[in-house]
């Protein structure tokens, strides 16, 4: 089935492969900030660019970290999570990595969207402005209620942990 806009109960709302999720809504702080995009139609995760009004590149010094503003502040569908991850040319290519290795974005959350990075390389890595410094995936979430119980039923696993299957 192919991808059409529905509307329901005055919100606009995506159909996907039989599933209705809102929009992601996008609020840009600053005039000519990049929108959020993805390189390719079946691309999992939207492009976040680091931009600053003051147009600032940045140099990341080895074992540095650094908070890049993107510019972005979003509003996820209900039941939603955004996760932030390192654009793969990043951690492959130049060795930066997410300083918290992967970002948790919550529904209820409207600040800007900020990417921290660290260089765990040898050599200094400049992010320039305007430079794509992270990829926002969108998930929806389960949300159980927590009981807490004496004990847990019995697996033929058990608590064999690390290494242990086909042990």
């Amino acid at each position: 089935m192919s991808d059409n806009i529905v509307t329901g109960e005055g919100v606009a709302r995506f159909w996907s492969g039989g599933t209705h999720v809102d929009y992601l809504k996008v609020e840009k702080i600053f005039d000519n900030v990049p929108d959020p995009i993805r390189a390719h139609p079946s691309d999992a995760g939207l492009d976040l660019h680091y931009y600053t009004p003051a147009e600032v590149d940045v140099s990341l010094t080895p074992g540095a970290s650094h908070g890049f503003e993107t510019g972005l502040k979003i509003a996820l569908p209900k039941r939603h999570v955004g996760l932030i991850y390192v654009r793969s040319s990043l951690g492959a290519k130049k060795n930066v990595t997410l300083s918290n290795s992967v970002g948790v974005i919550d529904a209820d959350y409207r600040g800007e969207l900020i990417v921290f990075l660290t260089n765990n390389g040898t050599e200094d890595v400049t992010i320039n402005h305007g430079d794509r410094v992270a990829q926002l995936v969108i998930s929806p979430i389960i949300t159980p209620a927590v009981k807490v119980v004496d004990a847990l039923d019995e697996t033929v696993r058990g608590d064999g942990g690390f290494g242990s299957t086909g042990a």
